[in-house]
């Protein structure tokens, strides 16, 4: 009796694992499901690893929901020059991330840009951007919000204006940009062949997305870094400056010279922008609805914007978030001599009681010769960041 009942206990305890392996089976397929179906096995997208600069920040901004691969970089690429993604296949009417920002001027217009006069762009409609272009120079070091106000930030209330992901959208909305709508870009990159399947390997479906879309273009965007100039030459032994430029640097880097450091860096910092935000003594009086004061409501922000990356100057006119000063001769003047002191002053500009730095000739052009150190030709002539030969479709 005993025998059996052991026996029948013995069954039952053999059968448990069996009814377990069945639910765990399950439980895997439940799991390697989406609505929609199932994902793919051959998802594996290869990592993207950014090289580090020498004597760059280690802190890079890459959100942990978009990190960077092959894929998504080579996808972004594509569709920051193909002028479909505003959603219309006229030439005459196409608008792309490429159209206002030129790799050959540092991803601005320019001055002598062919269609935007002045280098100040505007969008199909003809409505003018608010404010001249940044650079887009190193952004996988920025860490203060993007825009010349700093509104695209981790502090911005809604959700979809926090990242540099956000951008493209805003982008393709804006009246003075694309004045499309994300549906109709949607469907217009999705009927060209090519962009599902690259769609698919940077992230595993090949539904076209507008978040995938701002997630590719932004990995492309951080992939932008500029680190060959000569004075990074300078600074890892490969190369020496010359007596001016070496003078240069003496004025930019102390309070009784030129006294630039403080808001664009130096020493430590070879990004050449402290990535904050300042009022750097232009106005008298301030009428701009998108400085920073617009998003932080704190008076010591009225009249303050960005302070760019010196990085590429040469390439960059015309220059301040305006355009207003159209050569760096022009810029250098405003700081030696045109300085206007209001309450919003950032407290940085140690020379405005005597309305600037006053060098002498001798020594702006000193200045000037280390700030032109900082051309990095490599960085407007890489083919990796380029259009491509080919889009997808053509």
């Amino acid at each position: 009796m005993n025998e059996c009942k052991n026996a029948q206990m013995r069954g039952y305890t053999d059968y448990i694992p069996a009814q377990r392996l069945l639910l765990l089976l399950a439980l895997l397929f439940m799991i390697s499901c989406k609505k929609g179906g199932p994902v793919e096995e051959s998802y594996q997208p290869t990592p993207y690893s950014i090289t580090i600069p020498k004597y760059f920040p280690t802190l890079l901004n890459i959100p942990p929901d978009n990190p960077m691969t092959v894929e998504g970089v080579e996808l972004g690429r594509y569709l920051f020059y193909d002028g479909r993604i505003s959603g219309r296949s006229d030439p005459d009417s196409m608008m792309s991330c490429a159209t206002c920002h030129l790799q050959s001027h540092s991803f601005v217009c320019g001055i002598d840009h062919p269609k935007f006069k002045g280098g100040h762009p505007f969008g199909v409609t003809g409505i003018l951007t608010p404010h001249f272009m940044l650079p887009m120079i190193n952004l996988v070091w920025s860490n203060h919000g993007y825009l010349w106000n700093g509104k695209i930030s981790q502090s911005n209330p809604d959700p979809g204006m926090r990242q540099l992901e956000d951008l493209t959208a805003m982008a393709i909305m804006a009246p003075h940009e694309m004045n499309s709508d994300t549906n109709r870009s949607k469907a217009m990159i999705g009927k060209i062949k090519g962009y599902p399947n690259m769609f698919k390997s940077a992230f595993g479906s090949d539904k076209i997305t507008v978040k995938n879309m701002g997630r590719a273009i932004a990995q492309f965007v951080r992939t932008l870094i500029s680190s060959d100039s000569k004075f990074d030459r300078f600074l890892r032994g490969e190369e020496n400056l010359n007596e001016a430029e070496r003078h240069g640097y003496v004025l930019f880097m102390t309070e009784q010279g030129a006294d630039c450091f403080h808001c664009h860096g130096g020493d430590g910092n070879p990004l050449f922008t402290t990535n904050l935000f300042y009022n750097n003594a232009k106005d008298s009086s301030f009428n701009d609805p998108r400085d920073r004061y617009s998003v932080t409501g704190q008076e010591s922000d009225i009249g303050a914007y960005k302070a760019p990356t010196l990085r590429n100057l040469a390439f960059r006119a015309p220059y301040m978030h305006d355009g207003r000063f159209k050569t760096l001769d022009e810029v250098l003047t405003f700081y030696n001599s045109g300085l206007v002191n209001t309450p919003s002053v950032s407290p940085l500009m140690h020379h405005l009681g005597q309305g600037g730095i006053r060098l002498t000739p001798a020594y702006l052009s000193d200045l000037k010769a280390f700030l032109l150190t900082l051309t990095d030709t490599v960085f407007v002539t890489n083919p990796a960041f380029s259009r491509p030969t080919t889009l997808p479709g053509e």
